[in-house]
């Protein structure tokens, strides 16, 4: 049986994030023989968090599932989509009763893939443990399927580190998001688990985190609140490609990848109007 290949889209950011993962998603997919496409879209919408009409225009972009973290919040309208859309998670680790889902089983022909999104805890929100919310979404998962997706949105390394030495053979990957800036230390565990501390991000690399230099460098200077707004030029798609025995659920192969973005070059094949 062919290995199962999983393409990981990084933290998809504003309106250069959008087009960038408008025109390339599908035809990577194409080139690659990508069998299943998951984007972090949780700051899609300005940086900040994602509306119901992005996200169902980002699901016609060759994504079949989207992934979030701690800013999926910031815009109220999404509150009752993620009630309703099995295919956009939240972290798994929210307390009970936050809406939505943290995890799903999905079906590709005869292959099932499951995904479970989790944040960090370390420098952010104190929320339920990864950990333990991490251990229990796993071990129900295996009962069906041993080819296990983990996004762990989370700031600090060493909590990425040691969540992927706790799901160490228990899962496929552990692929970390968050920060915007890619890591160069992805690896495969005697076990079979690839991981990588940060994916980094779709957006303007020409920036501070995808934001406008000028107010981030503002706030550094000054300490004082700035309005930040995204910025637009020099755009990358970034991601990982993971490819996977869906037998046993061991990772065979981790690949980085960023593929440069111009509209300009697309101006003749139009795909979207993102706006």
């Amino acid at each position: 049986m062919s290995l199962f290949t999983i393409m990981f889209v990084a933290d998809i950011c504003g309106k250069a994030g959008r087009q960038a993962a408008a025109y390339l998603i599908k035809p990577m997919r194409e080139e690659l023989g990508v069998d299943y496409v998951i984007a972090n879209v949780e700051n899609a919408a300005g940086g900040f968090g994602i509306t119901p009409e992005m996200s169902r225009k980002i699901f016609s972009y060759s994504v079949d599932l989207q992934t979030s973290g701690n800013h999926i919040w910031d815009r109220v309208q999404i509150l009752e989509y993620l009630a309703t859309e099995a295919k956009l998670l939240r972290p798994a680790n929210y307390p009970s009763g936050a809406p939505g889902f943290g995890s799903i089983i999905d079906t590709v022909g005869d292959v099932s893939v499951g995904v479970i999104n989790l944040q960090g805890r370390t420098f952010m929100p104190s929320i339920d443990c990864p950990f333990q919310v991490a251990r229990r979404e796993v071990e129900r998962v295996r009962e069906v399927t041993p080819i296990i997706f983990v996004d762990f949105h989370a700031e600090a390394t060493s909590e990425k580190q040691a969540l992927a030495y706790y799901l160490d053979g228990k899962v496929s990957a552990v692929i970390g998001t968050h920060t915007h800036v890619p890591t160069a230390d992805e690896k495969i565990s005697d076990n079979g688990t690839a991981y990588l501390t940060d994916a980094g991000m779709t957006g303007p690399l020409d920036s501070i985190i995808g934001m406008d230099k000028g107010p981030a460098l503002g706030r550094f200077l000054t300490g004082t609140p700035k309005r930040f707004s995204t910025a637009s030029d020099d755009i990358h798609m970034m991601g990982v490609i993971v490819r996977i025995d869906p037998e046993t659920g061991a990772a065979k192969e981790i690949e980085r990848f960023s593929r440069k973005f111009a509209l300009a070059e697309h101006q003749n094949n139009r795909l979207v109007d993102d706006d």
